[in-house]
């Protein structure tokens, strides 16, 4: 059923016109309002005029039908571009190296394309005094440690979270830690150090073993699924004020999603999150249209047995059904897909600045370095032409708000060919979200803020 499942909700969530949606489920009739991300629930009439509208494509007539139900007014996002503003949040590639050979690495195995190198102490912690050096009281910012490995560089990696740590409470600021991690460099120190900090840590993991061992394996060839797992588990027993979670990148051959979420939800991880494969170089592992539908389906499976268990009172942490749940309960509507080139920017082992960690050595994503400071003028042509309003298929697209446009990196390197299998699970998780809505005498929702808060 997955398949037809997944070709199903394809089919229902192809866009007919960009300011509307419609989602017709067992407990009715529904309206998505793109402008604001707003759902409600909609009569008869009003769904059957705005179908036969859209059957048409009559954006105009549209317009008009909302206008009168109360739901027009002047736009939530315009055509203008995000004003630079002030960066809050920075990833340091504090090794541009690696002991693992994963062949669809974005990074190259690690290195970029450059010869393999740490961040020098001096670099990482100008950018520490970058990011919380004029911190305001009460102010959140987000420092991030990836690579490469970047636990190959730890004595680096400990200093600049001290000095954030330092700063931040001369300033009066709070700072979020994370690590993006392989996994089998982790030591007990590190879990005790990561626990003080309070660190996000997400460990990369495609699966069960012999899954993992073909997609990640040493670059000598030996599977690192044994070592990582053996080095998590003092972080799984540790987590308190630390969070440790697994993310599993999709390729075609560890398409098995509801398996992979169920052995990493009892080994105690305490989110699972799947991240399909659309650019790699080389091409190497990314998801063709076939692939796409099987993991939509899988998806959709994975999302059915979250809505179970929430039923049930369970926690049950599949990051992307949670994540989801939460932005459509808020009304999430933005012009970008992330923070990359505005408050968010990478930082390279040479001091370059990037619109995030995928562009590092990347002239398309060049955005300054910390010796002379933030490139201003570039970074407000990039808030420009990345708006989801100057890019296509997205300006008629009713999910346009929800998704951003996709990732930067992916649509530059490969286009948008996941454009069905993005509005085939958002149309399944607006579905979800209806249902897990507190009915009389229910508070499913309710239990979302209270079991992953």
């Amino acid at each position: 059923m997955s398949l037809i499942d997944a070709r199903r909700y394809m089919s229902a969530s192809a866009p007919r016109t960009p300011q509307a949606h419609l989602i017709e489920s067992a407990l009715g009739r529904h309206l998505f309002v793109a402008d604001g991300s707003r759902l409600f629930d909609a009569e008869e009439d009003l769904f059957r005029r705005c179908g036969a509208a859209m059957a048409r494509g009559d954006s105009d007539e549209i317009e008009d039908l909302l206008r009168q139900a109360g739901l027009g007014g002047p736009p939530l996002i315009d055509d203008e571009p995000l004003p630079p503003p002030k960066i809050r949040a920075l990833s340091l590639a504090i090794a541009q190296k690696c002991n693992l050979g994963c062949t669809y690495c974005y990074a190259q195995q690690g290195e970029f394309g450059a010869p393999a190198k740490n961040m020098s102490m001096s670099n990482a912690l100008s950018a520490v005094d970058m990011l919380v050096g004029g911190a305001e009281p009460g102010e959140r910012l987000n420092l991030a440690f990836l690579g490469g490995e970047p636990l190959v560089n730890r004595p680096t990696l400990q200093a600049a979270a001290r000095r954030a740590r330092e700063l931040a409470e001369k300033h009066g600021a709070i700072v979020n830690y994370s690590i993006t991690t392989n996994g089998t460099l982790l030591t007990e120190d590190d879990a005790r150090f990561f626990e003080d900090f309070g660190f996000a840590v997400t460990i990369s993991l495609d699966g069960p073993k012999e899954t993992h061992d073909a997609q990640r394996p040493y670059k000598g060839g030996a599977g690192s699924f044994d070592a990582t797992m053996r080095r998590a588990a003092p972080l799984l027993h540790l987590q308190h004020k630390m969070q440790v979670s697994a993310r599993v990148t999709v390729t075609p051959k560890n398409l098995s999603l509801k398996r992979t979420l169920d052995t990493f939800v009892a080994a105690g991880f305490h989110s699972v999150g799947f991240s399909p494969m659309l650019s790699a170089p080389g091409g190497q592992g990314e998801l063709q249209p076939d692939d796409l539908e099987l993991m939509l389906g899988e998806m959709i499976d994975c999302g059915r047995e979250y809505e179970r268990r929430l039923r049930l009172g369970e926690r049950y942490p599949f990051a992307n059904m949670v994540n989801a749940m939460r932005e459509i309960h808020r009304g999430t509507h933005r012009p970008y897909p992330c923070g990359a080139g505005a408050g968010y920017l990478g930082v390279s082992a040479d001091g370059e600045l990037s619109a995030c960690h995928r562009f590092v050595g990347d002239e398309d994503g060049a955005m300054g370095s910390l010796a002379e400071g933030v490139d201003r003028t570039r970074q407000a042509e990039w808030l420009a032409e990345r708006h989801v309003h100057r890019q296509e298929p997205c300006r008629s697209c009713w999910a346009r708000y929800l998704c951003g446009g996709g990732c930067h990196h992916e649509v530059l390197r490969r286009g948008r060919p996941a454009c069905d299998y993005i509005r085939g699970w958002l149309h399944y998780c607006l579905e979800a979200y209806l249902r897990l809505s507190p009915q009389p005498g229910e508070n499913a929702l309710e239990s979302i803020g209270t079991s992953y808060g």
